[in-house]
């Protein structure tokens, strides 16, 4: 009997799991700038972490490309095809505004992470003064959540 019942159970479980719709939402975003090295902190600590950044604001010679830290959550079928697209406001040359996509495909196998979204070398020399930001999750067609800087 007790057999029995796990099985039903387990069945049902698995019919449940299989018509879900697929949700998902971005827990947190966090833009950094790199130093020469690649590197956003000189130490592990975070208050290092956050006066390091205060640093490469102020002197922007020595900063080399952003960084953008993405924490994600999701439940999905095993076919589903999840992505994060970045998308960057800034001012090119000549003060005109341009807008940049970074598209990152999610690997299957995981429902739940931190992503790096680098953008440095040439891109990131051509991207200008950073404006705004604007990070969502994708599921093939479907915005599933999102998350953007103050000025999006």
């Amino acid at each position: 009997m007790r057999a029995l019942l796990i099985l039903l159970l387990s069945l049902g479980m698995t019919a449940a799991s299989q018509g879900a719709e697929v949700s998902g939402r971005i827990v947190k975003v966090l833009p950094f700038l790199l130093d020469q090295q690649g590197q956003n902190a000189k130490s592990p600590s975070l208050f290092d972490r956050d006066a390091y950044q205060v640093h490469l604001r102020d002197h922007t010679n020595e900063v080399s490309g952003l960084r953008f830290d993405v924490q994600w959550k999701a439940t999905k079928a095993p076919e589903e095809k999840l992505a994060l697209l970045l998308q960057l406001r800034s001012l090119g040359t000549n003060n005109l505004p341009q807008i940049k996509t970074i598209e990152v495909v999610l690997p299957p196998e995981r429902h739940h992470q931190w992503t790096e979204i680098p953008l440095t070398g040439p891109e990131y020399q051509s991207l200008g003064h950073l404006v705004a930001w604007r990070v969502t999750l994708w599921n093939d067609e479907q915005e599933l959540d999102g998350q953007s800087s103050f000025l999006w």
